[in-house]
């Protein structure tokens, strides 16, 4: 299927993940056209060259696809399914496409909300930052029709490594918490093993290093150094936003009755992140708070005093 043969997309929300997604699928050559409630996100949507309507209504007009990028569970209920929400307003024949990271109960309340409206559902949650989409190297969980995963397959490879279908129902989100759950528990790993060895007489460059060049070396892991050995915590996940997964993970595991131990120590650790004024800064100031229960203090430069 080539860009020309597929239609018109419509993408639901341009936010600070949204909006790149958008922007690769209309620089791979899609008739896109982008919709937010937010005035500050639409001039930010015309400045990266998308497309926008002023309307929703206007936007899924003649959609052959509605992908949708929404921030939790009741935004994206009420976007989706509420009253004048996207259902009562996109074409029976489109495809609707949930990008967001959401709890697999709310994506069944969609998936019925759909099916009463006979509208495809695709849950498609993202696994990346704006980064990595920007880069075309986020990877992709579907899980829904298969038939209409095929059509969609190669739209979202505008932003994405690796396109998976998962299974017919609310697999995807499942495997997209897992994902968050690994890297949830990561981040405090290499908070305590980066302390450690640092007070142990290790610099944090070296330590960075043998950490990447070991078995531990996964590409989250060399991904996260660099910014590390400059102690720079400016987000591309906050604390905030992965507090919210986290919770969202508990739950998850809860309603499939899954012990999740070292998920409720990560939901302490950023909830003691949050209060102590971290809340808006990267998820791995993990680090941070270690450092600060060791008593370690850095200087203006951000060296170790000693």
């Amino acid at each position: 299927m080539t860009t020309q043969t597929f239609g018109r997309i419509a993408w639901i929300g341009t936010g600070k993940l949204g909006l790149p997604m958008a922007a690769r699928i209309a620089a791979a050559g899609y008739d896109i056209v982008g919709y937010d409630t937010s005035p500050e996100r639409i001039t930010e949507a015309k400045r990266r060259k998308l497309v926008t309507a002023g309307f929703v209504a206007d936007a899924v007009k003649g959609a052959k696809a509605v992908f949708t990028s929404l921030p939790d569970d009741k935004i994206m209920i009420s976007a989706i399914a509420g009253q004048g929400g996207l259902l009562s307003v996109m074409p029976k024949d489109a495809i609707l496409v949930e990008t967001s990271t959401v709890s697999p109960e709310a994506s069944a309340e969609v998936a019925k909300a759909a099916a009463a409206a006979s509208i495809t559902y695709l849950r498609s949650p993202i696994s990346g930052n704006p980064v990595s989409v920007e880069n075309g190297a986020a990877s992709v969980l579907c899980s829904g029709p298969k038939e209409a995963f095929d059509q969609i397959q190669p739209i979202v490879a505008a932003f994405s490594k690796s396109q998976k279908w998962l299974g017919t129902s609310e697999q995807a989100r499942y495997g997209k918490l897992a994902i968050n759950l690994g890297v949830a528990v990561t981040s405090g790993m290499i908070a305590e093993a980066l302390v450690m060895a640092e007070k142990g007489g290790i610099s944090r460059h070296d330590m960075l290093e043998v950490l990447c060049e070991s078995v531990m070396g996964s590409p989250f892991m060399k991904y996260k150094a660099p910014p590390l050995e400059r102690n720079d915590y400016t987000p591309t996940f906050t604390c905030k936003q992965m507090i919210k997964d986290v919770d969202l993970i508990i739950g998850a595991c809860q309603s499939v009755g899954v012990p999740a131990p070292l998920t409720a120590i990560m939901r302490q650790q950023y909830s003691a992140l949050i209060s102590r004024g971290h809340a808006d800064e990267d998820f791995i100031a993990t680090v941070k708070l270690t450092e600060d229960l060791a008593g370690v203090r850095r200087n203006s430069k951000g060296d170790v005093k000693s």
